[in-house]
């Protein structure tokens, strides 16, 4: 049988340290697959990547994926790597997702400062008044539910940047939250003070939806790609996501949303499903779980479809409508700060 024709495939991704890291591993795992087939990475700074000073929140959906997904409509590209937290769950017309990778750890993490190394081991025992940074109104949230004493503030940069900002006297923080999965692939794993997980002393932390894990977004109907995808597709990491999106897309929220998730596999082919919406100030919370088995894609979204209409009815819908009024009247609902 001929070996398949060679031909060069153009990769999408952002141009942060941490986007070409994921890019050069999904790379890795297609190029061990198709060893005749040229990769041609096509770095561009996003919207997110190019404004620094706006936080997040306010930035809306999209500011991570929207300017690559235009070059993939356009053809310019043919795959685009995403941290699959930054995907919205609706995709431009035309566009798919086309594989899931396998998940690095999806928790959340604690990092401490330099300056105190030793001093503290969790965020339990930071004294009242202690300042956290994160840029997550998600993780933001959920602290405020369990850790009612400490102040947050709103911390922005790439992961070296947030880092310096967290060693830096004059910055502040008493600690700074971070995903696990991006201080594992960039070799930062040693400043993780503590991994914060539902079941966490003190109060856990249920991650963003996605998390850990890496999106492949192809154009819808192309078939070359969406073969040449399936060597790094994971199935228990990907069902496990369409999960967490049902989940999201019923509630209508975006990556600026306060939803929490968490996803295990604990039996054979059974997932555990857990997710949480908390109001910004902490104060309101409504929390659910399922398990069920899970044998295909379409399984998943359906469990994730009805934990969350189940926690809709249950006040979740009230408290994602409340965050959308106020950001819709300007009063400024989506922020990280306390101040």
């Amino acid at each position: 049988m001929a070996p398949e024709e060679a031909y060069t495939v153009k990769v999408g991704t952002r141009r942060s340290a941490l986007a070409l890291r994921q890019t050069e591993l999904v790379i890795a795992a297609l190029k061990a697959a198709n060893p005749n087939i040229d990769f041609e990475v096509h770095s561009m700074a996003t919207m997110g990547d190019r404004d620094k000073t706006t936080p997040l929140p306010a930035l809306g959906k999209g500011l991570w994926t929207s300017e690559l997904e235009a070059q993939l409509v356009a053809k310019d590209v043919d795959i685009i790597v995403h941290s699959l937290k930054d995907m919205p769950t609706v995709l431009p017309p035309g566009c798919v997702l086309g594989a899931v990778t396998e998940r690095e750890d999806a928790r959340d993490v604690v990092v401490f400062p330099r300056r105190q190394e030793g001093k503290y081991k969790t965020l339990q025992e930071l004294p009242e008044g202690s300042v956290v940074g994160t840029s997550s109104v998600r993780r933001a949230a959920q602290l405020r539910r369990r850790y009612p004493g400490l102040v947050f503030r709103d911390v922005r940069g790439n992961i070296d940047t947030r880092l310096k900002k967290c060693d830096d006297a004059a910055e502040g923080y008493d600690a700074i939250i971070l995903a696990a999965a991006g201080l594992l692939r960039l070799n930062f794993g040693e400043r993780i003070g503590q991994f914060l997980q539902s079941s966490t002393p003190g109060g856990g932390l249920l991650h963003a939806v996605g998390q850990g894990a890496l999106g492949l977004e192809i154009r819808e109907g192309d078939e070359r790609m969406e073969k040449l995808l399936q060597a790094a597709v994971h199935k228990p990491t990907m069902m496990a996501a369409f999960a967490e999106r049902a989940v999201m897309r019923t509630l209508e929220g975006g990556c600026s949303v306060p939803i929490g998730v968490e996803t295990t596999w604990v039996e054979d082919k059974k997932l555990r499903l857990r997710v949480t919406v908390v109001s910004l100030d902490g104060q309101t919370g409504v929390d659910g779980e399922k398990t069920e088995v899970v044998e295909s894609l379409e399984a998943a979204e359906s469990l994730g479809t009805r934990l969350a209409k189940e926690l809709a009815e249950q006040g979740a819908q009230k408290i994602l409508d409340e965050i959308n009024c106020q950001r819709a009247d300007g009063s400024g609902a989506l922020k990280v700060s306390d101040a």
